[in-house]
């Protein structure tokens, strides 16, 4: 009896490999859904946006960008999470969606480690610390003067709790000694808006969505989280230039999957993304943003996100941050 158990739990096992594999072979036969977890507008967006048709036609199936903002990349990343493991339901995985909101947030329904197959980084970019015009400074010697000056006085947003852009503004909080008020939007998008338009003082964001603000003078750039100081803005310096190294990150934006993604869909994803940034045309906009192309293994990606993960685990303990 144990033996005919035994075999018929074997024949069981091949028969869900060989349907996964048979899967595998067939993808993808219908269009994919590539996710992202913030409102349009964003870094986020612009990168999902730039990649999902070239993508598509390396794919040889339509792939179409649908947003789900909330909760700091939560909402979409939950959703992601939760879908069914066939690659027809693929997630932009940022910083904040994998690794900051994560570390800030003990209640969010995944986890970062266990519940998403990654499968390819497709750029990673600058953040930069801008104010509107209205505020006085015009450089990081005076804005860190006035700042000091009057602690509480200025805000700042971001595109969530939790979200890259507001640990790395409490990092610097707290290397800096300043006291500067958080104002959460629903995505990067809203918040620039609310930035560019004079409601909120300051913005900690991606460098290709502030970028075209701050070249217009529109907003003010103060400090890049950059290795080097960038062609587009020479005069500003990076956080590591201002003794504050440890803000110095750059944010990531990749794909991923839920877990248990079949392998064979993993690498096809993986190529297809690879031969989409191997077009010059596709690598210039994605490079005209002001990110940097990376394309890395599957493994690669998966170790990204675990260190990104410790990192911000690390700064929401020695600051103490919570949502509560």
């Amino acid at each position: 009896m144990q033996r005919r158990y035994l075999l018929t739990l074997s024949a069981m096992t091949l028969a869900i490999a060989a349907a996964g594999s048979a899967l595998a072979q067939s993808y993808p036969n219908k269009v994919v859904k590539l996710q992202v977890p913030f409102a349009p507008g964003g870094t986020t967006d612009i990168i999902a946006r730039v990649i999902a048709e070239p993508l598509g036609k390396a794919l040889g199936q339509s792939v179409i960008v649908e947003n789900k903002a909330g909760g700091g990349g939560v909402v979409g990343a939950t959703e992601i999470a939760r879908s069914a493991p066939d690659g027809y339901t693929l997630g932009v995985a940022t910083v904040s969606s994998t690794a900051a909101n994560p570390a800030i947030n003990p209640k969010i329904p995944y986890n970062t480690l266990t519940d998403f197959t990654p499968i390819i980084n497709i750029a990673a970019t600058p953040n930069i610390l801008a104010v509107h015009p209205s505020f006085p400074a015009r450089n990081y010697k005076e804005f860190i003067a006035e700042v000091k000056k009057n602690p509480g006085k200025y805000s700042f947003s971001s595109s969530g709790t939790g979200s890259i852009a507001h640990l790395q503004m409490e990092l610097f909080k707290n290397l800096s000694g300043t006291f500067i008020t958080h104002i959460p939007y629903r995505g990067s998008g809203p918040a620039l808006n609310d930035t560019v338009a004079g409601q909120v003082n300051m913005i900690f964001d991606n460098l290709p969505s502030a970028l075209p603000f701050a070249l217009q003078k529109r907003l003010i750039p103060i400090a890049i989280a950059a290795p080097q100081r960038l062609a587009a803005l020479p005069d500003v310096p990076t956080f590591k230039e201002v003794g504050l190294e440890p803000v110095n990150r750059m944010a990531y934006y990749g794909i991923l999957g839920p877990k248990a993604l079949p392998k064979e869909v993993v690498d096809k994803v993986s190529a297809a993304t690879l031969k989409a940034l191997q077009d010059p045309a596709v690598r210039k906009r994605i490079e005209d943003t002001g990110s940097i192309i990376v394309g890395n293994t599957p493994e690669q990606f998966a170790a990204q996100i675990k260190a990104e993960y410790e990192v911000y685990k690390k700064v929401v303990n020695t600051a103490k941050l919570s949502l509560e």
